[in-house]
């Protein structure tokens, strides 16, 4: 029991949660109740969720332009990917080789395209409507 108050103890002090430090002490001795568990779990809740309610973003600007970056390309390759799939299914079952598989490669990349732009275009409308609300505090 003592090596796993000291583990505990031992982790609770390096996780730098909220807790004081008469129950570190006591987590220690291995003098806690449960009672006092149940306190000091509702007190690093509290603080977990207070500092989680202060507004910022989770991610930094950085993390959050990479991931729409990423999603803008993943949707153009999927488009391409799709169109070369029909494309080459339908040249493979009528025996045109390279006529449909062309055209569907360029209405996928158009598809891709439509799809960039339709999300460039809830981007720009999310980031409008956040700049207004700023505004308005």
């Amino acid at each position: 029991y003592k090596i796993s108050a000291c583990c505990n103890w031992l982790t609770l002090c390096l996780s730098g949660t909220n807790t004081s430090s008469e129950y570190l002490m006591r987590l220690l001795v291995g003098d806690v109740t449960d009672d006092d568990r149940l306190r000091d779990l509702e007190r690093r809740i509290q603080s977990a969720k207070q500092g989680a309610d202060n507004g910022e973003p989770k991610l930094s600007d950085h993390h959050s332009a990479a991931h729409l970056a990423w999603r803008m390309v993943i949707e153009l390759v999927v488009g391409l990917a799709i169109g070369f799939g029909i494309g080459y299914g339908l040249d493979s079952l009528f025996g045109t080789m390279p006529l449909f598989l062309v055209i569907f490669i360029f209405l996928g990349f158009a598809a891709g395209v439509k799809t960039m732009m339709r999300s460039a275009k809830e981007i720009q409308e999310d980031a409008t409507a956040r700049g207004v609300e700023n505004k308005e505090e």
